[in-house]
C-alpha cells in the first residue's frame, strides 16, 4: 500500500523541533513507567473473579530484576484491598492482596504499589478498611533470577465495589517462562 504523495511528503519532512518533541515524549514515557516493558520481556496473565492480573519481568542488572504485577478489575467501581491488610482482614473483613514468586525467581524485597490506599468504611459498620482507589493497581516486587527457566507468580486478592464483593481469589498461580 502506498501513501498519497502529499501525506508521504509530510511524513518525510519532519522538522528538528518535531523530532526533538518526539524524543522528549518517549523519554517522559520511559521515566514515568508508561514504557516499562518490551514485547520480549517475559509476561503472564490470569483472569479470575472479575480481575485480570498481568505480570511482567522487567530488565535489571545482573540477576536482579523487578516483577511488575498489574491487577485490573474488569468492572467499573471495583477496587482491591491493601497489600498491608492483615491476613485475616480487619474484624474478619477484607482480603489482602498478595504477590509472591517461586521457581526461577526469589523475592529480594517486598512489593510496593503505585497507588496510595484510602480508608473505606462499609455501610452500617464502624470498621475502616485500607483499599486502593477503584481501577487498576500495579505492584513492583524486587526479585533475583535463580537460574531455572520457569517461575510461578502466586497472587491472592479480593475485588469489591461500595456495595458488592466478588469471591476472593487465593493463591492463583501464573506461570512465567524466563528467557
Amino acid at each position: 500500500m502506498t501513501l498519497p504523495r502529499r501525506r508521504a511528503a509530510a511524513l518525510g519532512s519532519t522538522t528538528p523541533a518535531v523530532a526533538a518533541l518526539a524524543v522528549a515524549v518517549l523519554a517522559v514515557a520511559a521515566l514515568t513507567g508508561c514504557a516499562t516493558h518490551r514485547a520480549s520481556d517475559p509476561a503472564g496473565q490470569a483472569t479470575a473473579q472479575g480481575v485480570t492480573v498481568t505480570v511482567t519481568l522487567l530488565p535489571g542488572s545482573g540477576s536482579d530484576r523487578r516483577l511488575q504485577a498489574t491487577f485490573s478489575p474488569q468492572r467499573p467501581g471495583f477496587h482491591l484491598y491493601s497489600i498491608d491488610l492483615p491476613a485475616q482482614g480487619i474484624d474478619g473483613l477484607g482480603i489482602p492482596t498478595r504477590l509472591s514468586v517461586q521457581g526461577g525467581l526469589t523475592a529480594t524485597g517486598t512489593p510496593t504499589a503505585n497507588l496510595a490506599t484510602r480508608l473505606l468504611r462499609p455501610a452500617h459498620l464502624s470498621t475502616e478498611l485500607p483499599v486502593y482507589p477503584d481501577g487498576p493497581v500495579t505492584f513492583v516486587l524486587p526479585v533475583r533470577r535463580t537460574g531455572a527457566h520457569q517461575a510461578d507468580v502466586t497472587v491472592s486478592y479480593g475485588a469489591c465495589s461500595e456495595s458488592t464483593c466478588l469471591m476472593p481469589v487465593s493463591k492463583e498461580v501464573i506461570p512465567l517462562g524466563l528467557n
